[in-house]
């Protein structure tokens, strides 16, 4: 069994060492920077896609968002229940290897069919991260300093959109005035089928990498009788959620209203560059990128600073306040930058925008392994994500092309249907997140019972 505290050692112990434990955490950070860049890449290449297939803006919505939900739907808490179980590194490096490949394979398909089946292989082996490591960072890290880590974590999300717009638009301007590029037995390529292979390919040396990290011993579970963590069969991880179905409920949705208003934003905010303004690819993808790479060192610190100044404060609810005061900022900023009167008043606001987001999650995530026991954390992130990407991932893109093609009729009035879809967000987001407060104080109060590690 873990250790315990020593009488009034204020240190946790039972944890491995802290230089040990932010390389891996860096390790991870790294893996979800790419597993963005693999998804993100679409964005920026939204209108040759439509052009080269013949496709609307919903259609390209549909690529981008649901097919990583279906993923979700189908094997998401199966995985999730793996990690729970079994070695969490080798999920994630198997994961790796399957997105990257996927990723590359897009650029082989010919139609829309087969570009949506190949989206589809992202989205499973993407969906494999997420809840393994949150459990191994709640392993590595105590409660004292776990937010601090997952938002670390959580910059991976900016990071790799930052590059996937930067690099991605040099990329895509060099393929688009490069001579053709013709494989055997598959022809000539468009140009944005060369820049799926690029990107895709180089990221297979990330699941070598995944395996250099050890298994940490799992902590913070519910014991039996005798006192020894326990695994939990499916009925009992289900009641216990259900018993609690208020706090998890309302965490879930919420947070999904936030992802909601993010993926809306990274779907769309280089197109409504283009539409808007006229900006060229190269050009939106830079300063959206620096814009967001600018947000993830900030989105880490703005989580960190703020949870733990409201706790200072007394509030036992620090970091899902902290989550609550971050998406009504980054709602905001969002309509702000879509109604902007210039081109560079909207980069401006989408700083804060990209800040308030992710240091939104971070916070909420942070919050969830505090209550959540060890042996369903990773089930539980599971089905967060679950929610997170069917929602977020679906309604935040599509829902922006279906207010562009069916009730504006515009591809020119994109800027308001991203005004209509973040401001729609950020409401519902604050409407869950406050009624949460209180039952996840109450879901604090009952960690205190069977945490290994006091708070």
């Amino acid at each position: 069994m873990v250790s315990q505290h020593a009488p009034g050692d204020p240190t946790e112990t039972g944890y491995p060492p802290s230089g040990y434990s932010w390389y891996v955490v860096a390790i991870l950070t790294l893996t979800y920077a790419v597993s963005f860049v693999d998804r993100q890449i679409m964005a920026l290449m939204i209108e040759p896609i439509r052009r080269d297939l013949g496709i609307s803006d919903t259609q390209v919505s549909l690529l981008i968002g649901l097919a990583f939900a279906i993923f979700y739907v189908l094997l998401g808490v199966p995985i999730g229940r793996l990690a729970d179980r079994y070695s969490r590194r080798a999920i994630i490096a198997s994961g790796i290897a399957i997105w990257c490949a996927m990723t590359a394979a897009c650029g082989l398909a010919r139609n829309y069919g087969q570009l949506f089946v190949f989206r589809l292989g992202v989205g499973i082996g993407e969906g494999s991260l997420g809840p393994a490591a949150l459990s191994l960072i709640s392993d590595y890290f105590p409660k004292r300093t776990r937010t601090r880590a997952i938002g670390v974590y959580n910059m991976g999300i900016l990071l790799g959109i930052g590059l996937a717009m930067i690099v991605g638009g040099q990329v895509i301007t060099y393929v688009s005035n490069a001579p053709p590029l013709r494989l055997p037995m598959v022809g000539e390529l468009y140009a944005w089928q060369t820049v799926f292979i690029v990107v895709g390919l180089p990221g297979l040396l990330m699941a070598a990498l995944m395996l250099t990290i050890r298994e940490p011993s799992r902590k913070e579970g519910l014991p039996t009788e005798a006192g020894a963590a326990v695994h939990m069969s499916l009925a009992e991880v289900a009641r216990y959620l259900l018993d609690r179905w208020r706090m998890y409920g309302s965490h879930f949705l919420g947070l999904s209203a936030v992802a909601l208003l993010a993926y809306a934003l990274f779907a769309w905010i280089p197109t409504m560059f283009i539409r808007t303004w006229g900006w060229g690819i190269a050009e939106v993808g830079l300063a959206y990128g620096t814009v967001v790479l600018l947000a993830a060192p900030l989105s880490a610190l703005a989580a960190t600073w703020l949870s733990e100044r409201l706790a200072a404060r007394g509030y036992r609810d620090a970091q899902m306040r902290a989550a609550l005061i971050c998406a009504i900022v980054a709602g905001a900023s969002a309509v702000g930058a879509a109604l902007a009167p210039s081109p560079w008043i909207a980069v401006v606001l989408l700083l804060p925008a990209s800040i308030g987001t992710t240091a939104a999650t971070a916070c909420a995530l942070g919050a969830l392994m505090i209550v959540t026991p060890n042996q369903m954390r990773a089930q539980a992130s599971a089905i967060y994500y679950l929610v997170v990407n069917v929602v977020g991932l679906t309604i935040g893109p599509t829902g922006v092309a279906l207010f562009t093609d069916y009730v504006f009729r515009d591809p020119l009035a994109l800027r308001y249907s991203v005004m209509s879809i973040s401001l729609g967000a950020v409401l519902f987001a604050a409407a869950l997140l406050v009624y949460n407060l209180r039952h996840f104080r109450a879901a604090l109060a009952e960690s205190q019972a069977w945490a290994d590690v006091p708070s």
